[in-house]
């Protein structure tokens, strides 16, 4: 015979608790049950199904013998109107949970493209301030560039103040900076 572990109070109880021995329904099971029957129930072939459900009861109700009929035309049909009824209470609700499904995994979706949209325009604006930082760079970069005529016009300054200053000094005389 098999004893039960003896429970005692010195330690935390953990997950395997008194609860945890009957098996507890997945919702997600659940959830994705009710869309399996969302999605089926929109379908044209459930439409044509349920329809030749309908013509077969009906005609086994209306051509078969009185012996073998279980829903009477002089009724109204009621099995089938109550059969069809508790298809329709079970659906809608079904199909509401769908929905609901549906509607939190939007909600996910949309959280996760307005964060990525935050991010793009984050890096969209960063990028911008690096081409605007280039430009400038590279407009300082331009404006000290010296061409080639604005060197050879430099250099003949040099080379005339050099000639005056070698000209200086051979007379004697102090020549200034």
């Amino acid at each position: 015979m098999a004893r039960a572990p003896k429970v005692t109070l010195d330690a935390p109880r953990g997950r395997g608790g008194m609860l945890s021995r009957t098996p507890q329904p997945s919702r997600d099971r659940f959830g994705r049950f009710t869309e399996w029957i969302a999605r089926a129930m929109g379908t044209p072939m459930f439409l044509l199904l349920l329809s030749l459900f309908c013509v077969a009861w009906l005609a086994w109700n209306t051509l078969m013998p009185e012996s073998l009929r279980f829903d009477s035309a002089a009724n109204g049909f009621t099995a089938l109107t109550l059969m069809l009824s508790l298809q329709a209470s079970y659906a809608a609700p079904l199909i509401l949970l769908a929905q609901n499904r549906q509607d939190d995994r939007d909600r996910v979706q949309i959280e996760q493209d307005r964060q990525r949209a935050e991010r793009n325009l984050a890096d969209t604006e960063y990028l911008a301030r690096e081409i605007v930082a280039l430009r400038m760079a590279l407009n300082e970069v331009t404006e000290e560039v010296v061409t080639r005529d604005v060197l050879r016009a430099e250099l003949k300054a040099v080379l005339e103040k050099l000639d005056e200053r070698g000209s200086a000094s051979d007379a004697g005389s102090p020549v200034t900076p």
